[in-house]
This record gives C-alpha cells, structure tokens and sequence, in this order.
C-alpha cells in the first residue's frame, strides 16, 4: 500500500516531525515528483505516487532519532513496516546509503528519493557539491575514515545522477528552476503534478 500525500502528512504530525526536517521533506518530495513525472513521460517504469510518498516519509523518524541516537533511516523503515507500507520500506531505508550501489537498469524510485534528497539541503535545491561538503562539515566529524565512506556515498550519488539525466531532456543544474522551492504555503491539498490527493 502507498499513503496518499494526505496520509504523509498525517504521519508527520503522529511523528512530531520538526518544521524544518518537514520543509526539507516537502522539497525533497517536489523534486523526487518531478525527476519521477519525467522519467515516467519518457516510457521509465517509476511511480510516481510510490516516489512522493517515498521522499515525503523519508526522514519520518529523523526528530525521535535525533535524541535517540538511532539509524534514521532503519527507524524510518521499521516505521512504514508498521503502517503497511511495504514499497517505501527499502525507500526510507537507503535514502541514506543504497545498500547494493547503482544497479546498471533504469533508475527506480528508490534511487530517485536518493538522489532527490541529496540535492536538497535544508530547504533549498542546490547541487550535489554544496551538498558533499554540508554532509563533510556537519557529519563527517573530522573522521577521516567516515569522510572517506561519505565521498564514496556521493560518487554512487553522481553515478544515479548521470543516469537519470541520460533520460530526461535537461541538466541537473535546471532542477532548480523547474521545481518551486516554495515550501512555506504547502499545505496536504495542494495538487501535486502527478499525484492527486
């Protein structure tokens, strides 16, 4: 089963999901719908449905683990086990890190969510360099054995990028002027492109 966007946003209020790790969920969504609308458009087998509620659930258990300590993204997935939501386990689950790297087929909606939410930092869209070097500064610990494993990480992110910009007619630096960046009015009625709710 895939919750609607209505249904996401529902799960963020049963989570206490912070207002900035929900407007960055919100962008990320916004992008992971445009990259999955397009691909779709251009024959991909990807749902889009599946990819929104994949990227809008993505950090569901990020405030819990924040005190926590836990794995957000193993969290996150235990979560959308619970619900029932059994195509976007492996979703939240490898937003993080995709656990087998990039697989040489089409891009799917796991990798979508992946790479979406690598190109959002906070609230805004930005490409993936600013992103390494945020993830560096605020992740990376000055650990060089974990800097080393996060650089890895985004080489696969770079890899995922070229193949879903092999299919689609413009490049990752004009992902931000086609997706509005506007989260602060998003409310769970908005009509997104390709999911209605």
């Amino acid at each position: 089963m895939t919750p609607t966007v209505r249904e996401c946003f529902r799960l963020m209020d049963e989570y206490a999901m912070l207002d900035n790790i929900r407007a960055h969920s919100v962008l990320v969504g916004r992008v992971a719908e445009r990259l999955a609308c397009d691909l779709a458009g251009s024959g991909a087998a990807v749902r889009v449905e599946v990819a929104v509620a994949g990227a809008l659930l993505h950090d569901i258990a990020k405030t819990s683990c924040l005190q926590s300590g836990n794995d957000h993204a193993a969290e996150g997935a235990a979560i959308c086990r619970r619900h029932g939501f059994d195509e976007l386990v492996e979703i939240v689950g490898e937003h993080v890190v995709l656990v087998d790297g990039v697989l040489p087929e089409c891009c799917n909606e796991k990798e979508i969510v992946y790479y979406a939410d690598k190109r959002v930092k906070h609230d805004l869209i930005v490409d993936l360099d600013e992103r390494l070097q945020y993830i560096l500064i605020h992740y990376g610990k000055n650990d060089p054995v974990l800097c080393d494993a996060i650089r890895r990480n985004f080489s696969h992110c770079h890899q995922v990028e070229a193949k879903l910009f092999a299919c689609l007619d413009y490049q990752p630096e004009d992902l931000s002027l086609l997706v509005d960046p506007v989260v602060a009015e998003f409310h769970p009625a908005f009509q997104w492109q390709g999911v209605c709710v």
